[in-house]
């Protein structure tokens, strides 16, 4: 019967029946439209359902299986990856793995779950009341972790196994985490825990210490291919094998960002057309292979017109150039690797553009060039990123890349210059008044108020034996060095920049302070020296001018360094070879922190003994280069 207000469905005979004929103005009834299904995107449509439908993690696959299989499944697993390689799906995988009655309802734990059964299409369809999957991105504070800290301790209500899966887990709060401590290392029998992170190293080494880690890696450019190629088949679609690549490059080891491309791709493409490169490229903004081939030929060959030409074509067909500067990067490390192992010329996972031009490249240039090519390709797209104009930034870092080609590489320049000959080269034509490298040689001290206990100025050897009380101060420089270790960083500054040595002769220092030296400087340095020896020292205070500060020998002695380094033929050569170049520094490895060797100081000037530089004909290397001091790398 009927309730009051008619809840009850009718009977049949108590219906209207239809209408026959046209309607009340004449015209057809319109047919009802066939109810059509909702789109599904491919990502969900082919997300795997088992381990068996799983790419490119076979590591984690076969540990399961052997875990499942010897009945020692953890009671926590830390699954961790870029996005899109499968961790929520491995989540979902094992949770119905931990369920499975099978179809007949008899069924146990099994790494390969049936699909059929009650519980698996409840886990399957997200509705299942024992199976909890929480975005911790969003509910990442303290009372949600309290929630399923409480529901721990009631058993399951329908299946074999309560499943907590924690998807973004690096995002709980600190007091969440220390809340789950407790339970993550003693839950009950009937309780897992799976956690998902594309961050691991936010989450707190107390927590991963009780979970059993899984590292999902990024898949191959070659699986993805092959994976798409099978969707697009199921799909009824005609992908080319080129295109498929691309955007198996472009999904950078993510299986979802590919599939969502792909998704893309199927939708703008006409139907029955062939989806191809062009329509791919033009899709991702990105230049042709081809294209990339073509623009990076015209660099090395440094025709600056043949390259803003390419450049110009790919901006009009909306291609970004700052990507195609990453394009180009990506070449250059693709060819370095074929430089540096031939067998990857017959590897079927290069696409044929790589093994073919690319190879005849990599054969070509000489890793210094791909090397160089590298270094300014790698500061150009910084450049992009924080310039106002992208076009225009990308347009001079290409540019630059078109000028520095016709550039000898630096072993060649050595090479060339070695060549010269004696008159050309200068070799026996030093710059006037420019010291050459020194020869070592005795220095004694000179006689006068010091007498035979006088030490050489810069730290050199003391000319009699030190006191045995402090024999590890040979100098005013082991001096200063002292009050640097014993962190007085006061004192030690004016003992560097604003004092004058007189006399060494320990336990009694001479010196003449600045007119900005502290005036209890004097009882300061005693009473540091002395605490730091042991023997009582004297510091007396003078009107002589004494030597030169510690700083200002550093200058003179770097002043000096960098005159030698300049009057050397080699050096001379490159820097006229390169108008603009400059020596940047000159490092002597037996400087002290004060740039000082042992050399004495005189007269204000310091004896330059520099590190011997290398033969003309000897073997050039890059990192050698820069270690000399030029500026930026090689000179510019």
């Amino acid at each position: 019967m009927s309730g009051l207000f008619q809840d009850d469905p009718p009977p049949a005979d108590a219906l209207p029946p239809p209408p026959a004929g046209p309607g009340l103005f004449g015209e057809a009834l319109p047919a009802a439209p066939p109810a059509a299904a909702p789109y599904r995107v491919l990502a969900r449509k082919y997300r795997p359902t088992s381990f068996n439908d799983m790419i490119g993690q076979e590591a984690m696959v076969r540990t399961l299986r052997n875990a499942f299989a010897a009945g020692r499944v953890a009671h926590a697993f830390m699954l961790t990856g870029v996005r899109g390689v499968g961790k929520t799906t491995t989540a979902r995988i094992i949770a119905r793995a931990l369920n499975c009655i099978g179809p007949d309802g008899s069924g146990g734990p099994t790494v390969d779950p049936c699909g059929v059964c009650p519980n698996c299409t409840a886990i399957l369809a997200d509705r299942h009341p024992d199976v909890t999957e929480l975005d911790a991105a969003s509910n990442n504070g303290i009372d949600e972790v309290r929630a399923i800290v409480d529901a721990v301790r009631f058993r399951p209500m329908q299946a074999r196994t309560r499943v907590f899966i924690l998807d973004e887990v690096h995002m709980l709060s600190k007091p969440a985490f220390n809340a789950l401590l407790k339970t993550l290392e003693e839950p009950p029998p009937h309780v897992k825990f799976v956690f998902a992170t594309t961050e691991i190293r936010r989450v707190p080494v107390t927590v991963l210490s009780r979970c059993q880690r899984f590292d999902l890696r990024r898949i191959s450019v070659a699986e993805l291919s092959a994976h798409f190629a099978a969707i697009v088949a199921k799909e009824g679609v005609a992908v080319t094998t080129e295109a498929l690549t691309m955007i198996a490059r472009a999904a950078d080891g993510s299986a979802r960002d590919g599939l969502s491309l792909l998704d893309q791709a199927i939708a703008q493409a006409e139907p029955g057309v062939p989806i191809g490169a062009d329509m791919v490229a033009d899709m991702l903004g990105l230049a042709d292979r081809a294209s990339v081939f073509d623009l990076f030929e015209a660099l090395m060959a440094g025709k600056p017109a043949d390259v803003l030409a390419v450049t110009d074509r790919a901006y009009a067909h909306g291609a970004d150039l700052g990507v195609l500067l990453q394009d180009l990067l990506d070449l250059v490390h693709t060819l370095s690797r074929l430089k540096s192992v031939p067998a990857l010329r017959e590897s079927a996972e290069l696409p044929e553009a790589e093994r073919t031009r690319g190879a005849a490249l990599a054969e070509r240039l000489s890793m210094a060039t791909l090397g160089r090519a590298w270094q300014m390709l790698l500061k150009g797209i910084g450049e992009v990123e924080a310039a106002p104009d992208r076009r225009a930034a990308a347009e001079m870092v290409l540019i630059r890349l078109c000028h520095v080609a016709e550039l000898p590489s630096p072993g060649e320049l050595v090479r060339r210059l070695s060549q010269l000959p004696p008159a050309a080269s200068g070799a026996n034509s030093p710059a006037p008044g420019a010291p050459g490298p020194a020869t070592p040689r005795a220095w004694a001290p000179p006689s006068g108020n010091g007498g035979p206990a006088r030490a050489v100025a810069n730290g050199g050897a003391v000319a009699a034996a030190a006191p045995a009380s402090a024999p590890q101060l040979a100098g005013f420089r082991d001096v200063a060095a002292l009050v640097a270790e014993r962190r007085d960083p006061i004192l030690h500054g004016h003992l560097v920049h604003s004092v004058h040595l007189v006399r060494f002769a320990p336990p009694v220092i001479e010196l003449r302070p600045e007119p900005d030296a502290p005036r209890d400087l004097a009882a300061r340095l005693a009473a540091v020296l002395t605490d730091a020896t042991g023997t009582r020292w004297t510091i007396a205070l003078s009107a002589a001018p004494g030597e030169p500060t510690l700083a200002d020998q550093g200058s003179a002695a770097d002043s000096a360094r960098r005159v030698a380094a300049a009057a050397h033929p080699l050096v001379r050569a490159i820097l006229e070879a390169f108008p603009g170049a400059r020596i940047e520094a000159v490092h002597d490895a037996r400087a002290d922190a004060y740039g000082l060797t042992a050399e004495p100081v005189l007269g204000g000037q310091a004896e330059f003994d520099g590190p011997e530089f290398a033969p003309p004909d000897a073997e050039f290397v890059d990192a050698d280069f820069v270690d000399a001091g030029f500026a930026d790398g090689p000179p510019r």
